[in-house]
């Protein structure tokens, strides 16, 4: 037996084993987005004469989600139509949610001219759309399916959103590339935050894996950007403002502000010395 052969024999004995049991990596992401084109026409050109139509389309996205998660039915702990019944059941919820967050973001950025273009065309936005579609099948203990939803969010927008962190109402991510939030962080009510923020874990050891690892942000903060904010027990007081750069890993009290204190430093002109930046 050659060695093509030997490799087809243990590609044929994996793909055979882990095949039934693994979603279609492209049918979650169009399901993600038939999610959005039915709760946005932003996101589609379809056109709905009546609310019958509507319930009808509901339908069909149900059972296509019935087929998508059909891998998966042996190791989920509730019944796929179960699953499919109750997130149908939180769509009202998930849609009230996200147009607060686009009001949030309008409401927020000078630059955003109309809740309309946030919802068409901030990476923001549709990275915390997408999270709070995948939160839900989170919540419902749905194995694999909601991290295959983040990854699409975040391969699109390049804003890596855990679907187990806990985020509450009116969330404005402002540009957004970069941003890590973490499966236990917990961020509260009218939070902002600027590219490249971190919200992550001290330690990465698996033995970890059912604690409290990532910070908690309580409600109207503001998180500028680069910021690193570390650790289960880390949490950011109510109405308090983290700088840019700032590195963070215990507690502070509501109404503080954190920043980093720049020196500069001017070389002498008939001088070789560097400028000297000290952050």
């Amino acid at each position: 037996m050659t060695v093509e052969q030997t490799f087809a024999e243990e590609l044929l004995r994996i793909r055979q084993q882990r095949a039934p049991v693994l979603p279609v990596q492209e049918e979650v992401g169009k399901f993600g987005e038939a999610v959005l084109r039915m709760l946005f026409p932003h996101f589609s050109d379809e056109t709905y004469f009546s609310a019958e139509q509507i319930d009808g389309a509901l339908r069909l996205l149900g059972r296509d989600l019935s087929r998508v998660l059909a891998p998966l039915s042996s190791q989920m702990p509730r019944g796929i139509d179960d699953v499919c019944q109750v997130f149908l059941s939180r769509l009202p919820a998930i849609h009230q949610a996200l147009w607060l967050d686009a009001e949030a973001i309008h409401a927020g950025d000078p630059a955003a001219e109309s809740v309309d273009e946030v919802i068409s065309a901030y990476p923001g936005f549709y990275a915390i759309a997408i999270y709070r579609i995948a939160h839900e099948f989170y919540r419902l203990e749905v194995p694999i399916f909601p991290r295959l939803l983040a990854e699409m969010a975040h391969h699109r927008s390049g804003i890596d959103i855990h679907p187990g962190a806990t985020i509450g109402r009116s969330f404005f991510i402002d540009h957004g590339t970069g941003i890590v939030i973490g499966e236990t962080t917990v961020i509260g009510n009218h939070v902002k935050m600027y590219q490249g923020v971190t919200l992550g874990a001290l330690s990465v050891d698996k033995s970890l894996s059912a604690s409290k690892r990532h910070p908690t942000i309580e409600d109207n903060v503001v998180i500028y950007s680069n910021a690193t904010i570390l650790g289960g027990s880390t949490v950011i007081g109510h109405d308090s403002v983290i700088g840019g750069n700032v590195w963070l890993t215990e507690s502070i009290p509501p109404f503080s502000v954190v920043y980093h204190k720049s020196e500069v430093k001017v070389r002498n002109r008939e001088g070789n010395e560097p400028v000297d930046f000290v952050i």
